[in-house]
């Protein structure tokens, strides 16, 4: 299991600029700029894609793929004060073209590189029961259907509002809720019949 890679430091005596401004820069072919977004942005998109994917060698390639895109698509980013949730939708759109290319179906999902069992006690029962409920939950996880997934990763892993979800996906904000209600349910009948 790879660990997410942590974020990249800012350069010194730079101050940040602002990513609208950022990306109307790389729109003009500055790659400086689009430097500073991988910079900023890549440790959260790779942590991403490794969980929306198997955590194979395509979260890399996905990941590169999401910023080589930014180019090309900089110029209908809407200006708000952060990209990061239009980025993760770049970024789920790229890593479900990959699977549909591919034409497989993800079997599990990655360990979660920040859940850890939260058990503080040297009892090796215990810490193999906890890792056995993570486990169980990635099998979970990898049984949703892709867009319940996305909903489910976004916002319950990734800490998106219903609305960064809505605008990232490109569909209602009713659609993300619809998505995440139904995924929320499924993953509580699996884990309570105890599939594995």
């Amino acid at each position: 299991m790879r660990a997410a890679p942590a974020p990249l430091p800012r350069h010194a005596g730079r101050e940040a600029r602002p990513d609208a401004e950022l990306l109307s820069a790389v729109a003009s072919g500055d790659l400086g700029a689009l430097g500073d977004l991988y910079d900023r942005y890549h440790a959260d998109i790779w942590r991403l894609v490794h969980r929306m994917t198997d955590g194979s060698g395509e979260v890399d390639d996905i990941v590169q793929a999401t910023f080589l895109a930014l180019p090309r698509l900089a110029t209908v980013f809407d200006g708000r004060d952060s990209c990061r949730a239009w980025l993760c939708g770049i970024a789920v759109g790229l890593a479900a073209r990959q699977r549909r290319g591919v034409a497989r179906l993800l079997r599990r999902i990655a360990s979660f590189g920040e859940m850890t069992p939260t058990t503080t006690t040297a009892d090796p029962e215990r810490e193999a029961g906890a890792r056995e409920e993570l486990r169980a939950f990635e099998r979970a996880l990898a049984r949703l259907p892709w867009k319940k997934r996305e909903a489910f990763v976004l916002v319950e892993l990734e800490g998106l509002s219903m609305a960064e979800v809505a605008h990232a996906l490109r569909v209602p904000a009713g659609t993300v809720r619809t998505r995440l209600f139904h995924a929320k349910r499924e993953l509580r009948q699996v884990l309570a019949r105890g599939d594995r």
